[in-house]
């Protein structure tokens, strides 16, 4: 957890690794800048739940139900801390907990901000989807793993069905923003979760 150094309860955001777990750095030192800009911050070892420490494809589809549920006490344990906000909750998610946070925001309004990193949404999730908070997709256009077009496909659903987005796609980038893209995307990460977070009136 980040906490903020602000007074008051603040806005609640859920930063989840992608396959490599916590080794994957980027959910971690984008905790600790939200949490500078007064977002309370949450990074759970989802993995630690199922023994994994690196998901190959197999682990991914057998795991995935599994992954969610633990998620979800994550948000349940975050809405309680006494520096959050249980009415402004984010979610910011890298390759595989993009997927998770995409997943999960189709089954819980409670949910009111998505950031995807390099993921997407499968099919399944697509079915099932009647409701999703506004979305920043955030992609490179020569990804090897996830491929580009997974955000694209995000982006039409959500056009299709008259869901919020915003969609960023870097040209030169792969799996994983560096130099100025990766400040880019922090910074536009930044002022999407502060306008959709900030909505509800300051406690304390």
């Amino acid at each position: 957890m980040f906490e903020p150094r602000r007074e008051g309860r603040r806005p609640v955001v859920c930063a989840l690794h992608g396959s490599g777990g916590l080794a994957n750095a980027g959910a971690v030192e984008l905790g600790q800048v939200l949490a500078d800009q007064g977002f309370c911050v949450f990074v759970p070892h989802y993995f630690e739940a199922t023994g994994t420490y690196w998901a190959d494809p197999v682990t991914i589809w057998r795991e995935f139900p599994n992954w969610l549920d633990v998620v979800s006490d994550s948000l349940n344990f975050a809405q309680q801390h006494p520096k959050a906000d249980p009415e402004r909750i984010g979610m910011v998610g890298f390759s595989l907990g993009a997927y998770l946070s995409l997943a999960l925001g189709t089954q819980q309004p409670r949910i009111k901000a998505i950031v995807d990193f390099f993921g997407g949404l499968t099919d399944y999730f697509v079915d099932k989807l009647k409701h999703i908070a506004p979305v920043l997709i955030l992609h490179g256009e020569n990804d090897p793993v996830v491929p580009v077009s997974e955000a694209h496909k995000v982006a039409r659903i959500l056009d299709q069905r008259g869901f919020p987005y915003e969609m960023k796609l870097y040209k030169n980038a792969g799996h994983g923003f560096h130099g100025f893209d990766m400040i880019d995307a922090g910074q536009r990460t930044y002022r999407f979760l502060k306008q959709h977070l900030s909505t509800a009136p300051e406690h304390g």
